[in-house]
């Protein structure tokens, strides 16, 4: 399989409830719920190309089964004014057994994001809401160039606050602005 290009831009969220009736209005929420990420490495080689191998696990809200995504990233760069890596992703349904697939490879977790999720379809973007358990609320934006556009258009937020930046760099703003420690795991600790 050919690697798709992710061309993604993020933005804080000052007033998450707001933003979400904005985002329901503008577009179909798609998922609500759970979504944990454990990206894998094995003695820093990944990590030394700038690629990331991760299990993304989503659980909805309710009783309906989780899945789980399995996915590479290359190196990170910028195309215009957004984040951009190519990627190859496949839905697993049993998450567990491909986390074990990739313990045996000789992976291990090296680190552990969740959040809680609403995804919507605005247009042919993506626009997912993301509220961590010790940070501020990020809203990130996939799509197409002009996709992405239409989508933040949507969202009243001003064009300037999105930033073609991953998240690390959101995580140093939060520390540096409130002087506390981000927190991105739940009940695992951060690696």
């Amino acid at each position: 399989m050919i690697p798709h290009d992710e061309l993604e831009v993020k933005a804080r969220v000052d007033d998450p409830a707001a933003l979400a009736r904005t985002l329901a209005t503008a577009g179909v929420l798609e998922f609500r719920g759970a979504m944990s990420d454990r990206r894998y490495d094995r003695s820093g080689e990944f990590e030394a190309r700038d690629e990331v191998v991760r299990l993304r696990v989503y659980q909805p809200e309710g009783t309906a089964p989780g899945w789980g995504v399995l996915g590479w990233k290359g190196p990170a760069g910028a195309r215009g004014a957004y984040r951009h890596r190519a990627e190859v992703e496949t839905r697993v349904a049993d998450a567990a057994a491909a986390a074990a697939v990739l313990e045996r490879l000789g992976l291990q977790v090296i680190l552990r994001i969740d959040r809680d999720i609403e995804q919507y379809r605005v247009g042919d973007a993506v626009a997912r809401l993301e509220r961590y358990p010790g940070m501020d609320t990020l809203l990130e934006v996939e799509g197409s160039p002009a996709a992405i556009e239409h989508a933040i258009a949507a969202t009243g937020l001003p064009r300037a606050a999105f930033l073609s930046e991953s998240l690390p760099y959101f995580v140093i703003e939060y520390e540096r602005r409130t002087g506390s420690r981000a927190r991105l795991a739940t009940t695992d600790p951060q690696v």
